[in-house]
This record gives structure tokens, sequence and C-alpha cells, in this order.
């Protein structure tokens, strides 16, 4: 890949286009640390903007001419943050899935933070952001996986504005193997709640911003989303409602078993109404992955072994180097062996199986049918049996 857009680099040089190529030699920071050693560079320091991209997004040939305007004609703005189009999106479930969930965020928490002027976070990639807000806020950051939306935070909290443009899309390539959405998920969960942990106190005394503002960002921002949400979604629906079945005493709310699960199957189903027949697929999806987030949210929040863990999360583009197009998506094949065997997942469905049996044969039969169809989903993703696989060594 880096020979490619070396090439690349040197042909438009020769037709007289400002270009560089710059590599480094370690992975110090990670892309936090590339990040911040490319605005090092002289050339850098002297432009106004700065558009980022990960490897695998194909922004179209004038996506500057259509975001720089918004940052041109409004100087408060610090960042254009543009739609991520997924081109593989139906390669398998998992990506449909994925899809599904992306789509929920895009609309629903970065449209509409942007309609009400509120925060929302920049996603890392496909955006543009002005160099004088990033060096105002103190420039990159390596120490959470997520600098993008420790950059974000810190923006915002010096006063400046971001502007969500749903119309500019940017196409781009799903995580197709359950192995590398887990480690993307990991790095999104964990490094979500390690900032939380290591900003609170920051946002607390920072002075000039309102109370509602620090507010939104410590309560709603960072408490429920990044750190309640994975743990109790876990918790409840995985662990509460099972042990409810051999433990009449406990008494689950209907608000919690009904009300907020439709909400939000409803509000996902809305943004994909071809998708509504997988709806069930994508709770039982969810609720499995839960379980990986509530380690990843616990791991960041405690601050343990792997909370800096970086995983570069594969694509299915990295396996086609033996071609000079490397075209973002040819499928890989499946192989004929599971490529891994997870556990944790299985542990859990063995616990909701027997939890599932008793309410069938001993219990008030009201949940079993619903513990039965999550414990085939943990016994599924536990034998690696989702997204496309790689060929086992």
């Amino acid at each position: 890949m880096q020979d490619l857009v070396e090439l690349e680099c040197k042909d438009w040089a020769r037709k007289n286009i400002n270009i560089k190529y710059e590599i480094r030699d370690n992975r110090k920071g990670y892309k936090a640390g590339a990040l911040k050693k490319g605005m090092e560079h002289t050339y850098a320091q002297q432009c106004d903007f700065i558009a980022i991209f990960d490897a695998d997004f194909q922004p179209d040939s004038d996506f500057l001419l259509k975001t720089i305007p918004f940052l041109v004609h409004n100087p408060k703005i610090a960042l254009v943050q543009t739609r991520w189009e997924f081109v593989n999106y139906d390669v398998c479930l998992m990506t449909r899935i994925q899809k599904m969930s992306l789509d929920y965020h895009f609309k629903v928490e970065q449209e509409s933070g942007s309609s009400m002027h509120a925060f929302f976070g920049f996603n890392g990639t496909a955006g543009v952001w002005r160099l004088s807000a990033i060096n105002e806020a103190g420039g990159w950051k390596d120490r959470t996986t997520v600098e993008d939306m420790d950059l974000a935070v810190r923006t915002s909290l010096k006063g400046w504005q971001f502007l969500y443009v749903g119309d500019i899309r940017v196409k781009s390539e799903l995580p197709s193997t359950f192995k590398a959405y887990r480690h993307q998920q990991h790095r999104w969960t964990c490094g979500a709640a390690n900032l939380f942990r290591k900003m609170a106190k920051e946002i607390v005394k920072t002075k000039g911003v309102s109370v509602w503002k620090k507010l939104h960002l410590l309560y709603s921002f960072f408490f429920v989303r990044r750190v309640i949400a994975p743990i109790l979604t876990f918790l409840f629906y995985c662990v509460v409602i099972p042990l409810a079945v051999m433990v009449p005493e406990v008494s689950i709310p209907v608000w919690g078993m009904v009300h907020i699960p439709t909400a939000i199957t409803i509000m996902n189903a809305i943004r994909n109404p071809r998708s509504l027949h997988l709806m069930p697929l994508w709770i039982l999806f969810e609720n499995v992955m839960s379980l990986h987030r509530m380690r990843a949210a616990l791991t960041g929040l405690l601050e343990t072994m792997y909370v800096n863990e970086w995983v570069v999360t594969e694509k299915v583009g990295d396996h086609t180097k033996d071609t000079l197009e490397v075209p973002l998506l040819e499928p890989l094949k499946p192989s004929e062996c599971v490529e891994r065997i997870y556990i944790p997942e299985l542990v859990v469905a063995l616990y909701l199986l027997v939890c599932a049996s008793y309410d069938f044969v001993l219990g008030a039969k009201h949940y079993y049918l619903f513990i039965y169809l999550q414990a085939f989903a943990f016994i599924a993703l536990g034998f690696g049996f989702a997204g496309t696989s790689t060929p086992c060594s």
C-alpha cells in the first residue's frame, strides 16, 4: 500500500503539484503520533486546514471544494465532519449489521448534535480541521487510543464549533472479519472510557465553559454512552434477565425489558427500512458484542494492562497485495476452518443455556425463548461464525 501511495505522489509531483510523501520509522503514539509528527513539517505548518483520511477511505476529487468553504466563511468552525459510505456493507451479515449501527450513529448522534449546535465527536477520518484550532487545543495527544475524541473534546472546551455535513459522503470499508471487528470495538470503547477517566477533572475545572456544556460532556457524552451503556447492556440483558428465571424474587421493570429496546429498535429501523428483517439479528449481535464492549470499558476505566493496546483494524484490501489495483472491495473467500474460538462468549452461552433450560422445564416459561436465542448467538460468535474468514494457519 505504501509503495502505491508513494508512486501516486511522485506521479502528481511530476505534474508540478505541491505534494509530499512522508512516513516514519516507528509506531510511537500510533495514529496520534503519526499525526503529530506530520504536523511538525514546515509545509504543514504553513497550511490553514488539514484533511484526514484513513488508508481505506476514498474521497471524491471535489471533496475539498465542498468542505473548505464552510471553514472559510465561518471562522468559528474548527471541524467539518463528513459522512462515511460503506462500499462493502453487503459482503456478509456482519457488515450489514455494522452499517445499521453506524447509520444510527451518524444520523442520530452526529447530525442531531450538529443541528443543535451541541458537541459531537470527531470520527477520526473523513474530516477537515482548522489548523489554528488544533494548535489552540494543544495538538494531538497519544494518551489514549481515541486521539480523535480527545482532540475534539479539548477543542470544544476552547469554544470552537463543529459541523457535520451528511450530504458529503466518503467511500470506506467496514471490517469484515469478526477478529478485526472485535479489535476495532475494543479500541473505540476502551479508549473512550479511558479518556473519560483522564479528562473528567479537566472538564470540571475548565473556566469559561457553561455548566450545561460540562454536564453534557461528562454525563451524556461520556458517562452514559461510553461507560454505562456497554456495561449495563451486558449485565441487564445477558445476566440479570437470565438469572431472574431462577430467582423469582427478582422483578424486571417493563421499561427495561420492553420500552427501551423497542425504542432503540424503532430508531434503527427508521434509518434502515430495507434491513427491517435483520433487526432481530442486529439485537442479538449487539448483545453478544456488549460482553466485549463491557470488558473494554472496564479496561479503560480501571486503566488495566491492555488499556493502550492498538491493533490496526484489518480490512479485506490488506489481502489483495498481489495485484497492482487494490480494489476496496473483493470479499475474502471463506476458509473451511474456524479461525479462532472465543472462550468468554462460549462461557456466557453455557450460562444462558442453563438459564433457558431451567425456565423451560421448571420456571414460569416467560423468557426461555429470548434466552435460547441469545445463547445460540453467543455460540455462533464464540466459534467465530461471523463475517468472512481468513485462512487458518
